[in-house]
């Protein structure tokens, strides 16, 4: 979850490492006496905060690939439910040629086309609900990753005010 810079310092890779180590530096920091606040490395916590800002982009960069990926997946699922009708219609024309099975061929025309239509459907609803499923994980960690940063900000803050904290 870390790799070792040449400067000697470790750096935390993707935004739950860096997550981590702030809460690592938050739960290991030297209490004060007589109260709940802690004593933090400014310089670490704003490091920290540093890459987290560094790792959203690559998150926001992957969410965007999910996205394409779906939009992909709903764009084949599409030209797949277009060749059936077509290949529906094709059937249904050569059958009506057929005066003598006239009756069956539009009869199996509608089915194959309600078919085609079923899975087209089918395969728009997998679609969508594959992008709703990325995107609504990918919200609850931005909404983590948010309320950690306000509240780190939010600490900072408090100690940062004159005649406020310890």
């Amino acid at each position: 979850m870390t790799e070792h810079v040449d400067d000697g310092e470790e750096r935390t890779e993707g935004v739950g490492g860096v997550l981590d180590a702030l809460e690592d530096a938050v739960t290991q920091a030297r209490a004060m006496p007589m109260s709940s606040s802690v004593l933090v490395n400014r310089a670490e916590i704003l490091e920290l905060v540093d890459q987290v800002r560094a790792a959203l982009p690559s998150q926001l960069h992957r969410a965007d690939e999910v996205l394409a990926d779906a939009d992909a997946a709903r764009a084949a699922a599409q030209t797949e439910a277009d060749a059936v009708v077509a290949r529906a219609r094709t059937r249904a024309a050569e059958l009506v040629e057929q005066e003598s099975v006239v009756t069956e061929a539009r009869s199996r025309a509608a089915e194959i086309v309600a078919q085609a239509q079923e899975t087209a459907e089918s395969l728009r609803r997998d679609a969508d609900d594959y992008c709703d499923r990325r995107l609504a994980d990918f919200e609850i960690d931005l909404g983590k990753v948010l309320a950690q940063v306000q509240a780190g900000r939010a600490k900072l803050a408090g100690r940062l005010l004159p005649g406020e904290g310890a």
